[in-house]
């Protein structure tokens, strides 16, 4: 059932069994999980059905350097589906050591081991529509599988593992249906929660305060709460209410907010593959069931204890959009559409670099040049990625020199000193704005330098081809786009010991006994993986241990 603050008298007070607030990814699943559950669920989701400038308006903030992380609202949508309604549909599974307690990663290792989110990977995957839980090429793909990089066998870095996609799904649009006709779960609809009411002992949630736009304001009372609002949003919320515990809550040790990660992203280098341009494939292949997969680079996991080292994986890469001398008509066309690419994705194809009269000129004479192949690129664009419901998901253009750059994702360190604080002034509902203050390390670095050195010294070893870079440009590189998009990860991280992490290993705050974290807030590392496909599993997880505390 929907329902909005709209229709609600002022003041009314609302009840149910377990309360969840946000309807992303992470709020969503915790509901399709319990429908028919014999279990009271309330959705409360700030927004509406499609995005309102008001609604979105509220995320405004404040970041300590805008070289090093976008402003707040950007890569975020406060609307029913949340982020789900802008994200790109890679899908990969954290890896075995991305759980692991490592020495050489500060503050690392989660309180369990992959094999307790294996259970629910499938489930999410289905969920995602990203197909089967498969991402071995060998297992996911149909035979004869060709090869990615010929000739490329590495002790160092494998290239057999793949990133699936989704369509990409937005969850409010696929799953809002089944949550209308629910009999036992209601959504409400632009409920933005202001403040959490603690008990006077500081232990257990009373209730909500709600608020609407409008000026509607109410209770929400449960047995259980759960906070599904994001990476940057579950610690504003909780610093903000600070009526019982002075520090916020969950805040006794001046965790909430810290250890705040994204991922170390950037496009560097240039490869020259020799041989014929069957030597190497960096595009997508589908597999039986019609999903779009991608294999890359991976440094492999006894390679990372070895050189002690970050999880790290990289893929072949068009050269950069930006710069005409790369004389290819697509990439010069991709340029002069600049104006109609989404910013989320924007800034990653071009970065923040500025254009000059003499560059459009020259990207126009590359268009020009040869206007068949930019024609041909548009119409693929057009037919499947704009107009397709499972989208071709990103840019491939295939060199006929056999010349790539290097596109390469790694893990970020939790750092206690990146974090997200409450800045100084207030959003119209009173609740105050957050500042982030994004930061890397030394470790992060060291990952990335090394691994690409390695990685230039197997291509060599191997006699595949060259990887050609700056070693003293990779910090450059490294932040040329700064945090990696909507990727906010670790503020309320989990562990079994309060001083340290913020929610026990069932999402639930060590200070508040029926409080609970869903989202990637609470992963302690960061992998080297989206964290789409682990949030949702991970609130299947919470899924079962909500439903045996709230049957008992």
């Amino acid at each position: 059932m929907f329902l909005d603050t709209h229709e609600l008298p002022h003041g009314q007070a609302l009840e149910a069994q377990l309360c969840v607030v946000g309807a992303g990814a992470a709020g969503i699943t915790l509901a399709l999980e319990l429908l028919d559950a014999g279990i009271d669920v309330l959705l409360l989701e700030s927004g509406g059905l499609e995005f309102e400038k008001s609604s979105q308006s509220l995320y405004d903030g404040a970041v300590a350097d805008e070289r090093l992380h976008s402003p707040p609202d950007r890569y975020r949508q406060r609307r029913f589906g949340g982020t789900t309604a802008i994200w790109g549909g890679r899908c990969t599974p954290f890896d075995d050591i991305d759980f692991e307690p490592r020495d050489y990663v500060p503050h690392s290792g989660w309180p369990f081991g992959r094999e307790a989110l294996l259970p629910y990977y499938p489930k999410a995957n289905r969920l995602c529509e990203a197909g089967d839980f498969l991402y071995g090429a060998a297992d996911a793909l149909p035979p004869p599988l060709r090869p990615m990089l010929a000739g490329f066998e590495s002790p160092s870095f494998s290239t057999d593992t793949l990133e699936r996609f989704s369509c990409p799904t937005d969850f409010g649009r696929r799953y809002g249906h089944r949550l209308a006709a629910a009999r036992d779960v209601r959504v409400l609809l632009h409920a933005n929660v202001t403040a959490i009411h603690l008990d006077s002992s500081g232990q257990q949630v009373l209730s909500l305060g709600v608020r609407s736009l409008q000026g509607r304001q109410f209770d929400v009372r449960a047995r259980h709460f759960v906070l599904a609002t994001g990476g940057l949003e579950v610690p504003r919320l909780l610093l903000a209410s600070h009526d019982v515990h002075p520090s916020g809550i969950g805040n006794r040790h001046d965790v909430i907010g810290r250890y705040y990660m994204c991922h170390l992203a950037g496009t560097i280098g240039r490869i020259q593959i020799d041989g014929p341009l069957s030597n190497a494939f960096h595009g997508y292949d589908i597999s039986d069931e019609g999903i779009y997969c991608r294999r890359r680079i991976a440094l492999r996991p006894e390679m990372q204890r070895q050189q002690r080292l970050g999880n790290f994986i990289a893929r072949l890469h068009h050269p950069r959009i930006t710069d005409p001398a790369h004389r290819n008509s697509v990439l010069s066309l991709l340029y002069l559409a600049k104006i109609l690419i989404p910013y989320e994705y924007g800034k990653r194809l071009y970065g923040e670099e500025r254009s000059s009269l003499g560059s459009w000129l020259r990207h126009i004479a590359n268009v020009l040049a040869d206007p068949a192949g930019a024609g041909a690129f548009a119409w693929h664009m057009l037919r499947d990625r704009k107009l397709a419901e499972r989208k071709f998901p990103s840019i491939i253009i295939r060199s006929r020199a056999n010349l790539y750059s290097l596109d390469f994702h790694a893990e970020q360190q939790p750092n206690p000193q990146s974090r997200v604080t409450l800045g100084g002034d207030c959003d119209p509902l009173g609740v105050p704005r957050i500042r982030v203050d994004w930061r890397y390390t030394a470790g992060d670095l060291d990952t990335v330098s090394r691994a690409l050195a390695l990685l230039a010294q197997e291509f060599a070893r191997t006699r595949i081809g060259r990887l050609d870079y700056d070693p003293a440009g990779v910090e450059m590189e490294m932040t040329r786009y700064g945090a990696y998009g909507g990727h906010h990860i670790g503020t309320a991280r989990m562990g079994r010991d309060a001083r340290s992490s913020a929610v026990n290993p069932d999402g639930r705050l060590h200070e508040v006994q029926n409080l609970y974290i869903s989202g990637s807030a609470v992963f302690p590392t960061s992998s080297q993986a989206n964290p789409t496909l682990t949030i949702v599993a991970m609130a299947l997880r919470l899924a079962d241990h909500l439903k045996s505390q709230l049957r008992q």
